[in-house]
């Protein structure tokens, strides 16, 4: 029976708590299944890590894990973790059990009496069972149960997904053990002001008196004040201390931080906020910085400058069924280095898409520095979940993550054209201090400085083409680079009215490859009868590739859009049974290696200084002219000037060979001509566009065949 040791330390000259201890309850619990929340069970033969899914559980959990057939054993039951603890000293005031996260449905047990209830999946459980806990030094049991998907009610937002088969549950994020005193602090938000170096804290307390909340702290303690502290996370050094005094049961004050370091994705600059009433202290993490979109413009503002979001999707909710999931979500060096290998492909934004990853990600994604589009799990299956639910469980979400200075865009939906998120968005946005900017999936922005989220699937044309040419897909991009105005493109303007709002294109191509080189549902057509069905698994991975680069130079190049994320980052791979739908693109999912074409490709595709040569055509005539226009942009602060190589290579040896000098200004774009004589000589050629930037060589690559 696992038993944790809880040491507490008081002052000799005091029993009355003056700091916050938070005691982590995460580790292998003993694990046990029932049909039903009606009885705890009473033998618990197996054991589970907590965080983690019920597929990680030994001999009780379900025969099946991640990746399963369609037929899942996640149906109808509950799972159940147990784990006993001692407090060794005398209660607190205050005893706040949190679980981040856990799903779906929660049931909390201690010592034998019902804590309570959580239906909620995407935001924490939090209960004060100060009056549950035994004496110190006497033995807590406590349990948790977590039900399935089919059962949770259809007034709550399940997560529903099309590409998820399995839906598996379990305590997902951390556990803790709060203990503290009154006033205690309940929600703290700190807001930046970068024209003032100064940041906003507003602080909810609890004062234990007339009702969480509900009384002036004073009625508790007597006059009361709220000491502060900032420091930098990176030195320690404090740069602001003093007091406030409380007149309520809240505070709001703005700190001054002289010279204060703004944070970016380029310098993750931390502070760290500490707050004291005297019973409570409380430490939060933030970064200088400010986010919204320039409406007229339609770009990005990140720290009051023009910023062009580079970057990709996180759909963790999905990677929970891959089969090579394990307990990656929950190693802390894997995250890193997968938030180091993004940063690595020039990504400085994130899509957490359709899923809200642990807690420990977005602390990453702070530290390593990435913008994050914040998406809440709604995806078409709204069942009977309205708005005012919806803004219920968006307020707890907003509450949970918004001092993380990566979280720039709260994203309400994915996909789903309903009235009901919008009606959501508006009664909770005023709660955020930092006013960012909310994004509604395929229904119309809430605000003029909202973005509107676009998926060009492109290529998807093919596939419902009958007379294919063998690289048609070259033929679509003919338009200025406005993502809807190519053909079957579904447009995020549902109610059929003019909006031009900020675009951000979060997800783009229709050409996912498994990892094993097949094509998944979604592309057997397209590979299969428009680009060859005899393709070798090499060859499709080098065409998606080309492909996909393609298309991410031309969304870039043209300036039309706010962000650029490729879909998708990390996801899964389903090669089956069942097949799946989209795929990510690592070859190795445990050591993060991407499949080497595609790393090779994207990589300078996404390059803050970044190139598009304009070559179109599959098959060009021998002795021909060919016009090269090459498209270079400049995505940094800095003016850049290089040579420009143009090189014509057959059979991997260079046959004809430019170069000029170029200037790009400050977040610029210029366009080259460099026009070609074709050789005389019939072949497979590739046209290699070519600058270095930062130490890198930053390349386009276009392939064609000369008749």
């Amino acid at each position: 029976m696992p038993t944790l040791l809880l040491a507490m330390v008081f002052s000799s000259c005091s029993q009355k708590r003056t700091q916050r201890e938070t005691l982590s309850l995460n580790g292998v619990w003993e694990f046990a299944t029932t049909n039903s929340f009606e009885r705890a069970p009473i033998s618990f033969k197996a054991s589970a890590p907590v965080p983690g899914l019920v597929d990680l559980a030994g001999a009780a959990s379900p025969a099946g894990s991640a990746g399963a057939a369609a037929d899942t054993p996640y149906v109808h039951k509950v799972y159940w973790y147990r784990r006993t603890f001692k407090v060794d000293e005398d209660i607190a005031e205050v005893a706040l059990l949190k679980i981040y996260k856990s799903m779906y449905h929660t049931r909390v047990l201690l010592n034998k009496k019902l804590v309570g209830d959580n239906p909620y999946c995407f935001t924490p459980s939090l209960f004060n069972v100060k009056s549950y806990l035994n004496p110190k030094g006497v033995d807590n049991e406590l349990i948790i149960g977590v039900g399935c998907y089919k059962d949770l009610p259809d007034t709550v937002v399940n997560g529903h997904d099309y590409e998820k088969v399995n839906y598996i549950p379990g305590i997902y994020d951390n556990v803790e053990l709060q203990l503290t005193g009154y006033p205690y602090f309940s929600n703290i938000q700190t807001a930046p002001d970068l024209r003032e170096n100064k940041v906003r804290v507003k602080a909810l307390l609890e004062t234990g008196v007339g009702g969480a909340g509900k009384e002036p702290v004073g009625a508790a303690t007597g006059h009361n004040e709220i000491q502060y502290s900032i420091r930098e996370v990176s030195t320690g050094k404090v740069v602001a201390q003093g007091d406030t005094t409380v007149a309520g049961s809240s505070i709001d004050v703005a700190i001054s931080i002289p010279g204060c370091k703004q944070w970016s994705p380029e310098q993750p600059f931390l502070y760290e906020l500490d707050l004291s009433t005297g019973g409570d202290n409380k430490k939060v993490k933030f970064g200088m910085r400010s986010f919204g979109f320039d409406k007229d413009k339609g770009i990005a503002l990140l720290n009051g400058r023009p910023y062009y979001m580079r970057g990709t999707n996180i759909c963790i909710n999905r990677f929970y069924e891959d089969s090579g999931r394990a307990a990656l979500p929950w190693d802390d060096a894997w995250v890193v280095r997968l938030h180091a290998k993004f940063r690595s492909m020039h990504w400085n934004s994130m899509r957490y898409a359709i899923g809200i990853p642990p807690e420990r990600w977005y602390e990453i994604a702070d530290s390593i520095g990435f913008l994050i589009q914040n998406e809440f799990p709604v995806w078409d299956d709204m069942r009977n979940v309205k708005a005012p639910q919806l803004a219920r469980e968006y307020t707890q979400w907003m509450q949970e993550q918004w001092n993380h200075p990566s979280v720039v865009i709260w994203d309400a939906q994915n996909e789903t054209v309903t009235t009901e998120t919008g009606k959501a968005i508006q009664q909770v946005r005023h709660l955020d201090l930092s006013d960012r900017p909310w994004d509604n999936g395929w229904s119309p922005p809430q605000a003029a400085t909202d973005d509107m989220e676009c998926h060009p699937y492109m290529t998807y044309n093919l596939t419902k083409s009958k007379n294919p040419d063998e690289y048609a897909w070259t033929r679509i991009y003919e338009g200025d680079g406005m993502p809807w105005d190519g053909p079957n493109v579904r447009s995020p303007l549902p109610d059929g009215k003019k909006y031009t709002n900020p675009v951000v294109i979060n997800e783009y191509e229709w050409a996912w490859l498994n990892r094993d080189g097949s094509p998944t549902t979604l592309t057997d057509t397209l590979y299969n009868f428009v680009l060859g069905k005899d393709l070798t698994r090499e060859e499709r991975f080098k065409l998606f590739a080309r492909i996909l680069s393609m298309d991410t130079e031309y969304w870039r190049v043209h300036r039309r859009c706010a962000a650029v994320l490729y879909f998708c980052g990390l996801g899964y791979s389903r090669p089956g049974p069942p097949r799946g739908q989209t795929s990510d693109n690592f070859t190795d999912v445990r050591n993060l290696v991407f499949e080497p074409e595609f790393e090779r490709l994207m990589k300078p595709a996404f390059s803050p200084v970044g190139l598009m040569l304009d070559v179109r055509k599959a098959k060009y005539k021998k002795n021909s002219e060919l016009p090269a226009p090459v498209y270079v942009i400049n995505d940094t602060y800095d003016d850049v000037k290089d040579s420009l190589k143009l090189e014509l290579l057959r059979d991997d040896k260079v046959v004809l060979e430019l170069a000029r000098p170029v200037t790009v200004g400050s977040l610029g774009r210029e366009i080259f001509n460099m026009p070609l004589k074709m050789p005389d000589v019939a072949g497979r050629y590739i046209l290699r566009a070519s600058v270095k930037y930062a130490g890198e060589v930053v390349t386009s690559e276009r392939e064609f065949v000369l008749k």
